[in-house]
C-alpha cells in the first residue's frame, strides 16, 4: 500500500495581506502530478485545511473541488481530519455525501477508527483530530497547574489512541493520524497555534505502539518524533508561511507500508509550487539593494529586506524598492549601532572554538589555527575549567 501524508494546507491564508490563492492552485496541481506519477493508493491529510474556522468562499470551493477531482480521477480514498485552525463542525459538515465518493472527513476526536477499504486490503486508521480541551469535552480544574495538567492532558491522549487502535489486526495496515505538538518537534512562527507546547504536549509514550506509522500534522516543517515506537512524522506544509522558514524545503511524504511488515518505506518529495520566502541582507545600502533589483534577484519570491543605512530610507526610496519588487514584504532599516549589538549577540552565541579561530585570524592577520592548536587550546580551557 502506497501513502501520501500530507498536513498543514492553510488554504485561504495571506503573507501581511499578499494572496497566497495562486500558490494552492498550484499545489493541488502538483499534488495531482504526484498521485498520478508516484501511484498512491491513500491520501492522509492530518490537518489545518483552512487558515481559520470562517474560511473565505474561495478557499473552500478550491478544497472541495480539488479533492472531488482527485478522488474521482484517480479513484483514490482520502482521509482528512480537522487541525486547531479549522472549524471541526463545518468540516465535517458534507462527510456523508463526501463518505460515498470515498472521502472520510473527521472533525471531532472520538473512539471509533476508520477502516478504508483499498483495493485488495484495508487501511485500519486511529485518526483524531485537534484534540483540544474543548473538543474532547473534557473537564481539567481552572486552578490545576502546568506539570499536572499536561500529565492529564497526555494521559488522555493516550487513552484515546489506545481505545482507537485496541481492534486493531495485523493482516491489514495499521496506522495512527492526529494534529498535536509532540515533544522533540521544531517549530516555527508560522504555526500560530493557540497552545503550541506546554500543558498541550504529548510525549512519545502517548503513540499507539501497535501500529506501523503516525502520521502528524500542526508543525510546518517536515521531521520525524524520536523515542516512539513507531516511526511518527510531520509531512510539515506545502507553502512557507513565514520568514522564520526562509530556505526550509517543503514536501509531502510517501509511505509504502504491507500489512506485516514491521517499518514502512518513507521516501519524501520535495514541492516546487509555493513562492520561496527569502532575506535580503543588504549591509552596502541603497546600492546594493538597486543591484539586485536590476538583476531581478528572487524575482519570484516573498522578500523580507533588512537594509543598512546611516539615516532613515526616503520615501522615494522605499517606494522605488516596493515598486520594482512587489514581493517585497518587510523592509527593515538597520543602524550602526543596531548591526553592532546583533554582531556582539552573535559573537557571544559562537562556540569557544570558533572565537578563538576568529580570535587567531585576527593576531595573525588572516591565518588559519590548525586542528592541533585549537585541540591544545580546548584542553587549556578545560584544565583552567578543572582548577575552579
Amino acid at each position: 500500500m502506497r501513502i501520501l501524508h500530507t498536513a498543514d494546507w492553510h488554504i485561504g491564508r495571506t503573507l501581511e495581506g499578499r494572496s497566497r490563492f495562486s500558490e494552492h492552485v498550484a499545489f493541488f496541481e502538483e499534488l495531482e502530478n504526484i498521485i498520478r506519477d508516484e501511484q498512491i493508493d491513500v491520501l492522509l491529510m492530518a490537518g489545518d485545511v483552512f487558515d481559520s474556522v470562517n474560511p473565505p468562499a474561495f478557499a473552500e470551493e478550491l478544497f472541495y473541488e480539488s479533492i472531488a477531482r482527485i478522488s474521482r480521477q484517480y479513484e483514490l480514498p482520502i482521509a482528512i481530519i480537522a487541525g486547531n485552525h479549522d472549524h471541526p463542525e463545518r468540516l465535517a459538515a458534507a462527510r456523508n455525501i463526501a463518505k460515498t465518493h470515498g472521502i472520510y472527513i473527521t472533525g471531532y476526536p472520538g473512539i471509533e477508527p476508520l477502516h478504508i477499504p483499498v483495493q485488495d486490503d484495508v487501511l485500519q486508521l486511529a485518526a483524531l483530530p485537534y484534540p483540544s480541551e474543548a473538543r474532547m469535552h473534557s473537564v481539567f480544574s481552572k486552578s490545576i497547574d502546568e506539570k499536572t495538567l499536561r500529565d492529564a492532558y497526555n494521559e488522555k491522549i493516550k487513552m484515546i489512541f489506545q481505545q482507537l487502535t485496541q481492534a486493531f489486526k495485523k493482516n491489514h495496515v495499521r496506522m495512527a493520524m492526529s494534529h498535536v505538538f509532540a515533544a522533540g518537534g521544531s517549530a516555527s512562527d508560522s504555526e500560530r497555534p493557540i497552545e503550541v507546547g506546554g500543558a498541550y504536549t504529548i510525549t512519545a509514550d502517548a503513540i499507539p505502539e501497535n501500529v506501523q506509522y503516525t502520521a502528524l500534522g500542526h508543525l510546518h516543517q517536515p521531521q520525524n518524533i524520536g523515542h516512539s515506537k513507531n516511526i511518527t512524522r510531520y509531512s510539515g506544509s506545502p507553502l512557507a508561511f513565514s520568514f522564520s522558514e526562509s530556505g526550509m524545503t517543503k514536501s509531502v511524504t510517501i509511505v509504502d507500508v504491507q500489512p506485516h511488515q514491521e517499518t514502512p518505506e518513507i521516501k519524501e518529495i520535495p514541492l516546487s509550487s509555493g513562492k520561496p520566502l527569502v532575506r535580503w541582507e543588504a549591509t552596502y545600502g541603497m546600492n546594493q539593494v538597486k543591484q539586485w533589483l536590476n538583476e531581478n534577484k528572487d524575482a519570484d519570491a516573498w522578500v523580507e529586506l533588512s537594509l543598512h543605512m546611516n539615516e532613515t530610507p526616503s520615501m522615494e526610496d522605499i517606494q522605488f524598492i516596493r515598486k520594482s519588487h512587489p514581493g517585497i514584504i518587510h523592509i527593515y532599516p538597520v543602524f550602526p549601532e543596531m548591526a553592532e549589538q546583533a554582531a556582539a549577540k552573535e559573537k557571544n552565541q559562537l562556540p569557544i572554538d570558533e572565537l578563538f579561530q576568529k580570535f587567531y585570524e585576527k593576531q595573525t592577520g588572516g591565518a588559519k589555527a590548525d586542528d592541533d592548536l585549537i585541540r591544545l587550546f580546548m584542553e587549556m580551557i578545560e584544565e583552567e575549567g578543572e582548577g575552579e
